[in-house]
């Protein structure tokens, strides 16, 4: 079970807010056009000693006339004008190293806390501009200098105070909010440890967390969403990090907001998404799980699913997580009548509308709505709500198993089509290790036709006469026997893997041979 990547954001600049062209770089491009001919070694020298000069004349004029603004606004002119002209480096990443050589960068990052908020926003944009992904393809080298550096002089800290001081009501503040974010997520990308030294550092996970708290949706919120999915996607020590700051309460709070109601973009849409895979990450722990179960959010994601507005295959995929290898989860689930609701889902009376009326979508949600059933029964081993459970698959004339077998053909004869699929390449000389076969294999169904093979044995396992007779009859029908699914069930035993530890797996083995042998 796998928490999807949140997509990379597509963005040109901090001006993405209004969808602007970030004017700032222009006006960096024509003020160096008039002095930087080459961009090079000697050019850097001059640009690097002229900010340094700036800086200085700037820090004497504040010190000097500290009540009298108009005294030192000019050299605050000439220092911004100074930053915007170091932004042409950019377009030379190569220069990375010599830039930190020059010992510039624990100047250009003092700035982040000077008393001008502008100062500061020029810094912020300087930063994004040298650390754009698009600038720092094929230059991993210069970029992993810089980045060593700027994280060295502080920049983690110096960007989450500025992030604490900036406004939510001034649009050129917001901007700068959007830019810092994006610096954030360029340095991840080029030191994916950054994602957790930014959360033992500072305190990113908090204001993250005020973020998405507040009602009214804009663009930086939807950030803010994307950037907590990126430090959660990786990282168990984030996950446990957040949880133990209310975390799993805050999320369920701001999906809550959509429990009746749809939101109105798609990038309000993405934000709902980004939100359910920081629920998603957030349930890997088991503590979190617990605090989930607290917090009713099995209770909300039952809700969320029978008022069937989009949130739907994402609360089913939530409840997924939350009752896998969990039992107090399951018994919740079972206890709030949720069944009826799991049910009517996978019996195919999924929710269709323009968003997932694609294949896949229902194709997603089947194999979720699977393994959540296959959780259940792995959860809830006996007493009454046992029986509630396998009496699901007896009501109807035994529709649910009918509707079992019609996934087990549909997963079967697509994993043998990929089985043939990977002779016919080895006949071509493709070689192919048993590994790669497999992982294969699993990518086109075989772990959901695993899983309704598992479903099977416990349903077959109950010793229930009819429920033995009909899959008997449908195994019949298909001209298949129970040898097949004892071969499903086999391949599943032999490949478990000891990822929980050695006893873990023997125990899962244990289960599986159970299925084997009653078959």
């Amino acid at each position: 079970m796998e928490v999807a990547n949140p997509p990379k954001r597509k963005r040109d600049s901090a001006a993405a807010l209004d969808g602007d062209i970030d004017l700032s770089l222009l006006e960096a491009v024509e003020k160096s056009q008039s002095t930087v001919d080459v961009l090079d070694i000697r050019t850097l020298k001059k640009l690097v000693l002229s900010f340094e000069r700036r800086l200085k004349e700037n820090i004497e004029a504040r010190l000097k006339y500290p009540n009298q603004p108009e005294r030192f606004a000019d050299s605050e002119v000439d220092l911004h004008d100074d930053l915007q002209k170091l932004k042409i480096l950019a377009g030379a990443p190569e220069l990375y190293p010599d830039l930190v050589n020059l010992n510039a960068i624990p100047s250009i990052l003092n700035l982040l806390s000077h008393e001008n908020t502008d100062i500061a926003i020029d810094v912020v944009q300087l930063l994004q501009d040298l650390t754009d992904e698009d600038v720092l393809d094929d230059n991993d080298e210069p970029a992993s200098i810089l980045v060593e550096s700027l994280i060295e002089n502080n920049v983690l800290e110096l960007l989450v105070q500025s992030l604490q001081r900036l406004s939510e009501t001034d649009p050129d503040e917001m901007a700068a909010t959007y830019t810092t974010l994006a610096t954030i997520e360029n340095l991840i990308e080029v030191k994916p440890a950054v994602a957790e030294l930014v959360c033992e550092r500072t305190k990113l996970l908090r204001w993250l967390l005020g973020k998405i708290k507040i009602r009214e949706f804009d663009s930086n919120k939807q950030y803010a969403s994307e950037i907590l999915a990126i430090l959660l996607q990786n990282s168990t020590a984030n996950q446990k990090r957040l949880g133990q700051m209310n975390g799993v309460d805050v999320v369920l709070q701001a999906v809550a907001m959509y429990k009746s109601k749809d939101p109105k973009s798609a990038d309000e849409e993405e934000m709902l998404e980004n939100l359910f895979d920081c629920l998603c990450c957030l349930l890997m722990p088991l503590e979190n799980k617990e605090r989930f179960v607290k917090a009713e959010g099995v209770e909300l994601m039952i809700i969320i699913m029978k008022q069937k507005k989009s949130a739907y295959g994402s609360a089913i995929r939530a409840l997924d997580f939350a009752m896998t290898k969990y039992p107090p989860a399951c018994e919740r689930f079972v206890d709030v009548l949720g069944l009826k609701t799991a049910f009517a889902a996978f019996m195919g009376k999924i929710l269709v509308n323009k968003k997932n009326k694609r294949e896949r979508y229902q194709e997603e949600l089947e194999e979720r709505l699977i393994s959540l059933i296959a959780s259940l029964f792995g959860g809830i081993l006996r007493g009454s709500r046992r029986e509630r459970l396998l009496s699901k698959f007896v009501e109807n004339e035994c529709e649910k198993i009918d509707r079992l077998m019609e996934l087990y053909m549909r997963y079967s004869d697509r994993v043998k089509a990929e089985s043939q699929r990977m002779d016919q390449l080895e006949l071509d000389d493709f070689e192919m290790d048993e590994e790669e076969r497999y992982n294969r294999k699993l990518e086109s169904g075989l772990y959901t036709l695993q899983l309704i093979a598992v479903l099977l044995g416990h349903l077959w396992c109950s010793e229930h006469p009819q429920m033995r007779a009909r899959i008997d009859l449908l195994l019949k029908q298909q001209k298949l026997c129970r040898k097949d699914v004892k071969d499903i069930l086999q391949e599943y035993h032999d490949n478990i893997g000891d990822l929980d530890g050695p006893e873990e797996k023997e125990r899962a083995q244990g289960r599986i041979q159970k299925f084997i042998s009653a078959l």
